[in-house]
């Protein structure tokens, strides 16, 4: 599944996503949400070793969930495929193995903070807003703007945006620890360029080890982490030639004792 409004390219060692619909604030509709879930499969076996976020136009890094696309939806359906679809997709995202850089370059609001809270760093340009302003149209922060952005910003922080409608600038979301970095006006690419050289001279392995356990901590994806580094473990183990081999000769494997340290 594909949607020409999320443009992925991938170039030396760079992924660049693209929410292009800028007519729209960037707002995602529901196909634009199923289309981001391959997006991060092809990004997770890709070469890529940095992903890129941004939207285009200059005024909306991501306005969140298009009203009109879910606004004539019956309430079973916007909870059982709206939220849970838009979960799926953005867990997708915060999980990749690689790490994530969203450039803030236009307003971040509803679930498109939840969409940058998916980001590893985030870098604002210096004339963005953020806020969840959900609460004052009769809706909640549904993209895990309560539990992910909890987790990535603090209680009281998402207790100020998501209940009390607070709307941050650029200078007070770095202040808050929403943001990271904050560059000129149209500077954010060219700064997150420079964040991806620094990491293409860091090791790619122990980057998305280092990412796994930091996720894992926050509680994350900490039973995915645990299993996926207990596995690899398992599939280094001479064992494990040993399993497959007497599984296809159809005997039974000798397993040899460990090596006790001298």
């Amino acid at each position: 599944m594909s949607d020409p409004r999320l443009d992925l390219a991938i170039s030396d060692g760079i992924a660049r996503l693209t929410i292009r619909r800028a007519e729209k604030l960037n707002a995602l509709d529901a196909e634009m949400v199923d289309a981001l879930l391959p997006l991060c499969r092809q990004i997770e076996r890709s070469e890529a070793f940095v992903t890129i976020l941004s939207g285009e136009g200059g005024k909306s890094f991501c306005a969140g969930g298009d009203i009109d696309a879910w606004s004539g939806w019956s309430a079973e359906d916007f909870g059982r495929h709206w939220v849970r679809d838009g979960h799926a997709a953005f867990d997708a995202l915060a999980r990749l193995s690689q790490p994530v850089i969203a450039v803030i370059d236009g307003h971040c609001l509803g679930g498109g903070l939840e969409l940058a809270a998916c980001a590893d760093l985030r870098i604002a340009e210096a004339h963005v807003k953020i806020g969840q302003p959900e609460s004052g149209l009769g809706i909640i922060p549904g993209w895990s703007g309560t539990q992910r952005a909890v987790r990535r910003f603090g209680t009281q922080l998402v207790r100020r945006m998501a209940l009390m409608g607070e709307v941050f600038t650029a200078d007070q979301a770095l202040h808050l620890g929403l943001v990271d970095q904050i560059v000129a006006t149209g500077q954010g690419f060219d700064a997150a360029s420079q964040v991806a050289e620094r990491l293409r001279g860091r090791s790619p392995r122990a980057t998305e080890l280092t990412k796994m356990m930091v996720n894992a901590a926050e509680g994350e994806e900490r039973e995915r982490v645990i299993e996926a580094l207990a596995g690899s473990l398992a599939a280094a183990s001479p064992d494990l030639v040993e399993g497959l081999s007497a599984f296809r000769e159809r005997r039974k494997p000798v397993f040899f004792p460990r090596k006790k340290a001298e």
